[in-house]
């Protein structure tokens, strides 16, 4: 090995610079693609059949409840998303620096996917799960007049459900969520890192930074394959959020397994990827918006920090 790859390889952005990185780039994401995620969340809440699909959900939502219904959420969505960022790219670039070889810097591909779902897993808990169910709960009421909702606003939602359902009320629906951001971000830092070697022979630390268009085209392309493979889990983690107590205490979902072997058994199969489409309409793109930035301001740090070490 060369004396100039070891340099590379032992030369690693701080886990602070990844993880403002990525809160800027949630930020943006977040504004352009709110609508989006309110046509997923009113899909998979669908039970009756009230919405013919993706255009005729986002069509009915504007004609029955105004443009500004699209951006229902928004304030705990895109506050969850910055910190949901700053803590997955913050504490994946820790793990992965405790998995690296430390003679030569580097990290094998099983280090990376447990570093990947360490970081979804803590996120997970941490952040997505709470501001997803005040999200939801917020998404899935109809209507825009305040006094005819249940919940005012992201922080009366969240009071309102722990002096209702107590403060694991928030926490509804942890198991799925769990296992589908654990899922995606092993899957997500593994594939980003094989697309940028592959396609723009980029490697962490050799000063090379690539343009935003080459970010986001594989930043998309990583963003792709989470969502199969983990739509049974969001559909299931919506159910569980967006429910509450009957009157007599009860509730319909009792867990992810039960929900999952409910929703088969009344829905069938198909009913599990439920939102799919709208979903990789917008966690590709997503994904595309949030490494298009993040890739700009840790190459700024390459740039102006790390070259001379590559030299």
């Amino acid at each position: 090995m060369t004396e100039g790859k070891q340099n590379r390889n032992n030369n690693a952005i701080p886990p602070y610079v990844k993880a403002i990185s990525g809160s800027i780039g949630g930020v943006i994401e977040a504004s352009c693609l709110q609508p989006i995620d309110v046509i997923k969340t009113r899909l998979q809440l669908d039970r009756a059949g009230a919405y013919k699909g993706i255009a005729h959900c986002g069509t009915t939502v504007v004609r029955t409840e105004g443009v500004r219904a699209l951006w229902k959420g928004l304030t705990p969505f895109a506050t969850h998303l910055t910190l949901k960022y700053a803590l997955r790219m913050g504490t994946n670039a820790v793990l992965q620096s405790g998995f690296k070889d430390p003679q030569t810097g580097q990290l094998s591909n099983r280090a990376r996917l447990v570093s990947g779902f360490g970081a979804g897993v803590l996120e997970a808990l941490v952040i997505v799960t709470p501001f997803e169910v005040v999200k939801i709960r917020l998404q899935q009421q109809k209507g825009l007049s305040t006094e005819l909702l249940k919940y005012k606003g992201p922080i009366h939602c969240a009071t309102t459900i722990v002096r209702e359902e107590g403060l694991f009320g928030l926490w509804a629906g942890a198991s799925p969520t769990v296992m589908r951001n654990g899922t995606n971000q092993a899957a997500m830092f593994t594939a980003k890192n094989a697309f940028d070697s592959f396609l723009w022979k980029k490697h962490e630390g050799d000063g090379k930074v690539i343009q935003p268009w080459q970010s986001m085209i594989s930043g998309f392309l990583a963003g792709t394959v989470g969502p199969i493979c983990t739509g049974p889990f969001d559909v299931v983690k919506t159910r569980l959020m967006a429910q509450s107590r009957s009157v007599d205490g009860e509730m319909k979902y009792r867990g992810m397994v039960h929900a999952i072997s409910t929703i088969y058994k009344e829905e069938g199969l198909r009913s599990l990827w439920k939102g799919l489409l709208p979903r990789l309409m917008r966690i590709p793109p997503g994904q595309a918006i949030m490494w298009g930035v993040a890739d700009q301001v840790m190459g700024f740090y390459e740039r102006k920090y790390m070259s001379n070490a590559t030299l």
